[in-house]
């Protein structure tokens, strides 16, 4: 199960989306963010799943791979549309089960905000699917350098976070190899009270944070035995260029986000 996570991972290839300045694609992935949340109506959301679409066969990432990616979460949004057929009780009731009565807007709702939980996932792990963590690193320090006026250290702070980025598929494998050999030595991590399932985790968490721990400082060595002092003085193998198509890009994506504000109920 943990493998199939796509946060985190980065898939080689030659696509458009790979070719474009990590500058380009943090920006857009952080305006799309905030334009997700326009789509309101059936409309606008079914402009939001085409220009995802679209977006994943630009990167030319297989949708086998990005379906097995969002298997770890499907379980979240099948709680959200639990939760909004159980609670919400606008609209026609639609069928009744039991003592609950579902009502039609309280699929909609479900629909939608499972429509924008996939997109948000998608679109934020097409990111780091088609750029490594080198630029993702050098695109925000690119980008945070103007805080450095103001004594924000924007190496350092880029630095992290794309090694807390690269880090997410490793630590989800460990996790796993670790679930596996407890549960081989009996441990039940499935079945049970919830008590007892909480109980049963005590074996995971400590190997886990000692496997964190120990890979933190092999990391820590391997920069200090390679001279990293920080990033005063650094320079950089390859350097970021900003191209026509990096613009196109942002010209494009505040276009769907004018589209899809005039095209919300």
């Amino acid at each position: 199960m943990f493998q199939n996570i796509i946060i985190g991972q980065y898939v080689p290839g030659n696509s458009v989306l790979h070719r474009l300045d990590p500058r380009a694609k943090l920006v857009a992935v952080f305006l799309l963010v905030l334009f997700v949340f326009f789509a309101n109506d059936w409309i606008s959301y079914g402009v939001l799943v085409t220009f995802t679409l679209t977006v994943i066969l630009l990167s030319r990432v297989p949708l086998s791979f990005i379906y097995r990616g969002l298997r770890p979460i499907l379980w979240l949004v099948l709680l959200t549309v639990l939760l909004h057929l159980l609670m919400t009780k606008e609209g026609a009731v639609v069928f009744t089960i039991g003592g609950f009565t579902v009502h039609e807007q309280g699929i909609i709702n479900g629909v939608f905000l499972s429509i924008r939980l996939l997109t948000l996932v998608i679109l934020t792990s097409l990111l780091t699917l088609t750029t490594t963590p080198i630029q993702v690193t050098d695109g925000l320090e690119t980008l945070l350098s103007p805080l450095k006026r103001i004594g924000v250290p924007a190496h350092e702070i880029a630095l992290m976070i794309s090694i807390a980025l690269r880090f997410i598929p490793t630590f989800m494998q460990e996790t796993e190899k670790i679930m596996k050999a407890q549960m081989a030595r009996g441990v039940d991590l499935t079945t049970g009270p919830i008590k007892e399932r909480l109980n049963a985790l005590l074996p995971l968490l400590i190997p886990l944070f000692m496997s964190a721990f120990k890979r933190a400082e092999d990391l820590a060595l391997a920069m200090e035995a390679r001279g990293y002092r920080g990033g005063e003085g650094r320079t950089k193998l390859r350097a970021l260029t900003w191209k026509g198509r990096d613009t196109w890009l942002l010209i494009v994506v505040c276009a769907f986000g004018v589209g899809l504000f005039l095209l919300r109920a």
